[in-house]
């Protein structure tokens, strides 16, 4: 066993051809995307956290739900975010997570931790498009739209 140690692999499988892939060009885009792959029985009931992500053309590359939390709040682990839009070779990500309260506003920790991932992103020349609040009735809140971001 002494000298040996674990090999790494780092994959990334393209199910979908990205030509059939949605384009976003807007945030109603994103969150038309993101509502309809949110788990209706639960938005109301925990906050989730999730990636859309992109290639350089803004087609949809995937969906990943990075974290799914309490009633109030979820953590998002910055190595796991990162890991996962290096390990997809993406480009450009959209933030998104959902208040299950149903309040379309974003709290100071949301725009702290925007800004957060956001300028982690610069060191590795990814765009951060935007940062969504879904709601129950797909009604949503853009950080981009708003000039937050």
């Amino acid at each position: 066993m002494k000298g040996k140690v674990n090999e790494i692999s780092i994959s990334y499988k393209e199910r979908i051809s990205l030509s059939h892939s949605p384009n976003i060009k807007s945030s109603m885009d994103a969150a038309e995307i993101l509502y309809e792959h949110w788990d209706k029985s639960s938005i109301e009931l925990q906050e989730s956290f999730k990636i859309l992500l992109l290639n350089n053309s803004n087609k949809v590359k995937g969906i990943y739900e990075l974290s799914k939390g309490g009633i109030t709040g979820t953590l998002v682990d910055m190595r796991i975010l990162f890991a996962t839009v290096l390990k997809s070779l993406s480009v450009a990500i959209i933030l998104a997570h959902n208040h299950p309260s149903g309040k379309l506003q974003a709290s100071n920790s949301d725009i702290e931790l925007t800004k957060k991932i956001k300028n982690a992103a610069e060191l590795f020349d990814i765009k951060v498009l935007d940062h969504l609040i879904i709601t129950r009735d797909g009604n949503y809140y853009s950080f981009s739209d708003n000039h937050i971001i």
